[in-house]
């Protein structure tokens, strides 16, 4: 029985919410080789970093790259505009994925090795990546799946009504990221509160094209908080920004330099903490639009505050509904007055909702999410997991 975990992606955010569901499978020591692919050196060294030690005990580490001529060639053409290589390297290695038993995978590109490619034998699972709101999360390509993991019964609920996928393919088994992170104390530098400012990476529902630098300048011009600019980590990955559901296309631009400069504003566009919950964990107060990473931040319900950039209609709209655990303001003269009233805000208003929300988000058991998940595929591949005993020194600590 060959499993594998795939991580197709530019950049590594998708690789905690599938390689801890990896290290648990391998600890069930079902007999299965468990194989965890990259795309590229940065995913791969993203795997070697979270794995540890485990990486050559627990599993086989698969690099897969652009086989052809002609598809390296029009990734080098194309590259820059458009995720190419994601959606070439499937036809570029149709041998090894018909090897597998399995595929687990955070994305849904890898659809394409049945509806394009034919591998009908292949069992894909979907691990999803992030809990959020948004439509694209729940469209019909999750009835693809043979089979989809969820985080909570808000998940659960909406794949079942809005994507059509039968309760019997869904396993709610938590958030198997929170098991590689945990919570971390705020460093105290001094009194100020800090603010993380979140943008989405989508044309259509980030506010950074239309407002994000006028929200930079407005914390350059108020010292009395401390800003971590810490943006969806694909943002600046490429000049421009183009998605297809629905069809938008942005130039991105740039930080200016002088704001770069400011005492009280740290800019991260591109490293991986980004993706590790270091800057959620650190800041007083959210600000964002549209990330699922504000379901990570109220893993400890704070403040949050929502930038409507879009004049949308977001009450009542399941899309939107993060943005019933903060004040949701439409313009950047609205932010001052938002962040002053925040904390008193929150605990009149946003506390009992955010945590209602947690609860609907997050399953939250005594077993670890990421070995629920793993249980969860071992039976969907029909193996019998075997977890290792502990010694009787071990057990006793």
């Amino acid at each position: 029985m060959r499993i594998g975990f795939l991580f197709n992606h530019d950049q590594v955010h998708q690789v905690a919410h599938g390689l801890p569901v990896a290290l648990a499978l391998a600890k069930l020591n079902t007999g299965a080789d468990i194989l965890v692919c990259a795309t590229n050196d940065r995913v791969a060294e993203e795997i070697r970093t979270l794995a540890g030690h485990a990486t050559a005990r627990d599993f086989e580490l698969v690099q897969l790259r652009l086989k052809r001529r002609s598809s390296r060639a029009l990734d080098r053409v194309a590259g820059r505009i458009v995720p190419a290589a994601k959606l070439l390297v499937y036809r570029d290695n149709l041998d090894f994925f018909r090897s597998l038993d399995v595929l687990v995978v955070p994305e849904k590109t890898s659809l394409v090795l049945k509806t394009r490619y034919g591998l009908d034998k292949l069992k894909i699972v979907h691990t999803r990546h992030g809990a959020g709101d948004r439509a694209i999360g729940f469209n019909a390509a999750s009835a693809a799946f043979d089979h989809v993991l969820a985080s909570g019964p808000k998940i659960r609920d909406r794949l079942i009504s809005e994507a059509g996928v039968s309760a019997e393919r869904i396993s709610v088994v938590g958030y198997p990221k929170f098991d590689l992170f945990e919570p971390r104390a705020r460093e105290r530098t001094d009194a100020r509160p800090t603010v993380i400012y979140n943008p989405h990476v989508a044309p259509h529902l980030s506010s950074w094209y239309k407002h994000g630098r006028d929200i930079l300048r407005w914390f350059a011009e108020h010292p009395e908080y401390r800003l971590i600019f810490a943006p969806h980590i694909m943002l600046f990955q490429r000049p421009v920004t183009m998605t297809v559901q629905p069809p938008g296309i942005a130039r991105v631009g740039q930080v200016p330099d002088d704001l770069r400069r400011r005492e009280n504003i740290f800019i991260d566009t591109g490293s991986r903490a980004l993706t590790t919950m270091e800057y959620l964990d650190q800041a007083d107060i959210y600000l964002g639009d549209a990330s699922s990473q504000i379901y990570e931040f109220l893993r400890e319900p704070r403040p949050a505050i929502f930038f409507n950039a879009h004049h949308v209609d977001w009450m009542d709209d399941p899309n939107f509904a993060h943005w019933n655990a903060g004040t949701v303001i439409g313009d950047v003269d609205a932010l001052g007055p938002a962040l002053a009233a925040a904390k008193t805000e929150h605990e009149a208003r946003y506390r009992g909702v955010q945590e209602e929300m947690l609860r609907s988000t997050f399953d939250v058991g005594d077993t670890p999410a990421s070995v629920r998940a793993a249980e969860a595929i071992a039976r969907i591949a029909g193996l019998q997991p075997r977890r290792r005993k502990r010694s009787t020194a071990s057990a006793a600590r």
